[in-house]
């Protein structure tokens, strides 16, 4: 195995690409878990494991990737036991080759056992987030289009879905349904009561209400919304699955008079021709509802001290 092979840290078009975590809620997904995974201990290693035997440990790579979540894999393993030393060695946002160690532990057996699941499971799914975002920004470089998120997360997961989707080089949606106006077509649905006509009126009743700071977007599946949408003044359009063609045609209508959003119908094979229509975000659920945990191990050898 090579004992540290990072090739370069993902770049992306997001803002600032901030690859770090706060710490207060990470600590509180971890409480979670242990309490999910251990509520009263490891019987196991209780068991089996003398008190005093030591863990030497390396977390190894099977395949290659993008790493996202070593400091929650670092984390994880210091809060069951803060005597445990865990050196990283390759940075989240780092790219890797199978083979690669990422990461060196050591403690306690007994704790080191009782934290890899759940220091697993997170640093996997987290890798696997980071690594498929990558790949969509490969294939958008040359373009204006940003690779986004949605969503569309694991719920209590989404700070550490939306922070690999960073690692991996995209960019994050709102966070929340607090943070900033989307009117999809539900609710374009009940506003208008099956009116199209309203739209624009009512969307310029609604502009008025919020304050001058507040994102407002409105989703459209058809050309013949895209006038009045744009009539009421709203930040963002979104084009939700509109063919390729339809996404140019929109792009050149909109014409620069709001930022253009292209949803729905998104894939590695679909991606590249997307970005190529002028679109300035591709928002795509997939980044983080569809994901395959990253095969990373947890190699361990013990010592009884």
């Amino acid at each position: 195995m090579t004992e540290h092979s990072l090739i370069e840290p993902v770049t992306g078009k997001g803002p600032g690409l901030d690859l770090t975590l706060p710490s207060a809620p990470v600590r509180e997904i971890l409480e979670r878990a242990f309490a999910e995974d251990a509520p009263a201990g490891d019987i196991t290693s209780q068991l089996l494991i003398p008190a005093d035997a030591r863990a030497n440990a390396v977390l190894n790579a099977r395949v290659p990737g993008v790493l996202s979540g070593a400091t929650v894999f670092r984390d994880a393993m210091q809060l069951v036991d803060p005597g445990t030393s865990v050196e990283l060695l390759v940075a989240d946002g780092g790219r890797f080759g199978a083979g690669t160690r990422l990461a060196r532990v050591s403690g306690r057996a007994r704790s080191v056992l009782l934290a890899e699941r759940v220091a697993l499971n997170l640093v996997q799914r987290m890798s696997a987030i980071a690594t498929k975002t990558a790949a969509f920004v490969q294939l958008t470089e040359g373009t204006p289009a940003r690779i986004t998120d949605t969503r569309k997360t694991t719920p209590g997961l989404r700070v550490l879905e939306r922070f690999a989707v960073r690692c991996g080089g995209g960019a994050n949606h709102r966070y929340s349904l607090s943070d900033a106006v989307l009117a999809k077509d539900n609710h374009l649905a009940v506003m208008t009561g099956g009116d199209p006509a309203r739209l624009t009126e009512l969307l310029l009743a609604a502009k008025a209400q919020l304050g001058h700071t507040t994102h407002f977007e409105v989703e459209v599946d058809s050309m013949d919304q895209i006038e009045h949408v744009l009539a009421a003044g709203v930040d963002t359009i979104m084009l939700d699955n509109f063919t390729v063609e339809e996404l140019k045609a929109g792009v050149a209508l909109v014409a620069g008079r709001a930022r253009v959003e292209a949803s729905g119908n998104v894939n590695l094979e679909t991606v590249a021709a997307i970005a190529a229509t002028g679109v300035d975000v591709i928002s795509i659920g997939a980044l983080t509802h569809t994901v395959a945990a990253l095969d990373l191990g947890l190699d361990v050898e013990l010592t009884v001290g």
